[in-house]
Parts: C-alpha cells; structure tokens; sequence
C-alpha cells in the first residue's frame, strides 16, 4: 500500500548558469486521490532549451513558485522526460500501475525523482516497443523534425528538402524521417578530418546525399545539386544554423519553396539575398515546437503517435546520446548534483535515467 515518498528535484530560485544556481531539493509526495497519479521518473534529458530557460534567456519559462514548499519562489528545471506510473487514485480510469507516460504541456519540470499530478496532464506511451531513450527523448527533436517536414511543405514522394545541421539530432531524425515518408534529402555538414566516416554515418541512416559546408559555399556546385535532383526543385529548407552556410543553402531551394528557422547555432543572423523573395517567391519562417504545442495541444499528442509509430516499424532509430545513470535507492543529494554537472559538461545531448 503505497503512504509517501520522498522525492528529489532540481530546482533554481534565481536565473543564472546551471551549474551555479541549481540545487535539490527534497519534498514529500503523498498518496494519489481522485485522479491523482505518482509517477517515478524514469529518464530526463538536458536540452540546449533547459539551459537558456535556468538563465532566464528562453521565451518560455517556468513560473516561480513555492508549490514545493521551497523556501523561496522555484522551478523544478527541464521540459523533457520519461515517467511511470508507481501509484493511481480512485478515480483514475487512463492509467494503470506500471505505465510509462510523458507531460503533455510544456514547462512541467521534469528534472525530479517522483511528483504527484493529476491524469490529464500525461499521454501513455506503449512501453513494449520502446527503450527508455527512445521515450524520455521523443517529444522535441523527433517531434521538431516530423512537424517542419509534414506541416510547412507540401511534400511527395520522391521530393527533395535541404539541410544544415544534418549530424545534430534534429538533422539526424529528419534524414530518417524523410526516408520513412519518401522525400530525397541534401544535409550539409561542418568541414572535419573524419568527414567520411561522418558522411557514411548519415548515409547509413538514410540520407540521399551529404555536403560539406565547404562544398555548399561553392557556386559550382549547385550544378552538381541540379544532377543529383534531376532538375526538380527544392522545395523545403531547414536551417539552425544561420549566417553565410544559411545563404549559400538558400541558394539552392527552388520556386515557392518555404525556409523555416528553428535555429542558430553560429549565432550569427539570417541573411537572404533578395532575388529569392522577388524571383523565387521564397517563404522564409520561423518553427518553435514549444509553441506549436502551447497553441494547440492536440498537435503535439497526434506528432508524438505518428513518431511511435515509425519506432514501432522499425522505420526509426533513437540518435544516441550521453547517459548518465542515478540509483534511486542508494542516491544522496551530493551525488544527483554531482551526476547532473557531469551531464552539463558533457559535449551532445545528456540524459540523466534513474533506475
């Protein structure tokens, strides 16, 4: 019969870096009633967005508040995470012990060991055709890189999109993704000494072609991109990287064709020549999937279904990442800021698991 439990979160009452202003913070969790739930956390990632909203930099952030008996107004930091369900309240009809679920809305908090909610605030993954990762990690970089390739463009079978960043894991997933839905795919890469075996890596997943950044800044080539489409235009692009490798990559998209920004990892502006908005009739937006999921909640659910079902053909392999393991049983305050540091420092993307 399940009494209490006590949880761990990492919370920050001020804004500032990760690492100078997070700390835990220990609460009591109760029995479920009504339609309550408990969940345990099962795995927890770091995002680039986590960070920015600890800094107070991130256009949607967390209030401050002391719904967990903190001594001053706090946010439980992150926005991503994997949970099941240890224990159910009376009136609970959507889940049963035992369930994995992710939050439905954005900013829940989800760098904590256990938390009491209520059942219309989680959605239900299938945990039989899922690994850890694959749940925890779903709902941005999966979710970002199926919503820009089926909602701005009207893609068909056999029509080609660009991007840069094509090894981060946006890149990675929309390679894979384009695949599943038949699109062609041209993803653009930084200059490295192993660009071959970077190359045959995105191969492997799926992409039609991979240039370098080098290649994708010479005028020439666009006659060799020209080859490789067959003269079809281009008619999406996806940029999170910005400066001259965004305009070099604009270039080649075709009539029509919509641009969408969803980020700018050379923190640098996006620059685009004229002659494509006259000439070309180019789109050029912006793609937040925060937002999307605040605008309408539905989305977000439907484009998380539409993902678990590609990992449930076989159709989709989770991009790895860096994880960093917690025993829930023997864990102490100084070992889940230890561990947490660790997982800031690490270069890609962390996940934290409890087990």
């Amino acid at each position: 019969m399940y009494s209490s439990i006590t949880a761990r979160a990492l919370v920050y009452d001020t804004y500032g870096e990760p690492k100078d202003v997070i700390n835990v913070h220990k609460y009591e969790v109760h029995a479920p009633q009504g339609n309550e739930i408990v969940l345990q956390t099962l795995a927890a990632p770091i995002n680039p967005s986590d960070i920015n909203q600890v800094q107070g930099v991130y256009p949607s952030r967390p209030e401050l508040t002391t719904e967990l008996f903190t001594e001053k107004p706090s946010a439980v930091g992150g926005n991503e995470g994997l949970f099941k369900i240890v224990a159910v309240g009376d009136q609970v009809s959507n889940f049963q012990i035992g369930d994995w679920c992710i939050p439905k809305g954005v900013n829940y908090g989800t760098w904590r060991t256990h938390l009491l909610s209520t059942q219309d605030k989680f959605q239900k993954l299938d945990n039989s055709a899922l690994t850890k990762t694959q749940a925890a990690t779903i709902a941005v970089n999966p979710c970002t890189a199926y919503q820009m390739l089926t909602m701005y463009a009207d893609l068909k079978k056999g029509d080609w999109f660009i991007q840069n960043g094509g090894n981060s894991q946006v890149g990675q997933y929309a390679i894979q993704i384009g695949k599943a839905l038949g699109l062609q795919s041209i993803s653009i890469v930084r200059d490295r000494p192993d660009i071959d075996e970077l190359k045959q890596q995105l191969y492997d997943l799926g992409a039609t072609k991979v240039i370098t950044e080098k290649e994708n800044a010479a005028r020439e080539f666009g006659k060799t991109v020209k080859e490789w489409t067959g003269g079809k235009p281009i008619r999406l692009g996806l940029n999170c990287v910005g400066g001259e490798n965004l305009t070099n990559m604009a270039r080649k998209l075709g009539q029509d064709a919509v641009l969408l920004t969803y980020g700018g990892m050379s923190m640098k502006p996006v620059t685009l020549p004229t002659t494509l908005f006259i000439f070309k009739n180019l789109t050029a937006k912006g793609f937040w999937i925060t937002e999307n999921g605040k605008r309408d909640p539905i989305l977000k659910e439907k484009t998380v279904e539409a993902v678990l079902d590609l990992y449930s053909k076989g159709l989709l392999k989770e991009v790895p990442v860096n994880q960093f393991k917690l025993d829930l049983e023997s864990l102490t305050d100084e070992k889940y800021l230890e561990t947490f540091h660790s997982a800031l420092q690490s270069h890609g993307k962390s996940l934290i698991v409890y087990e």
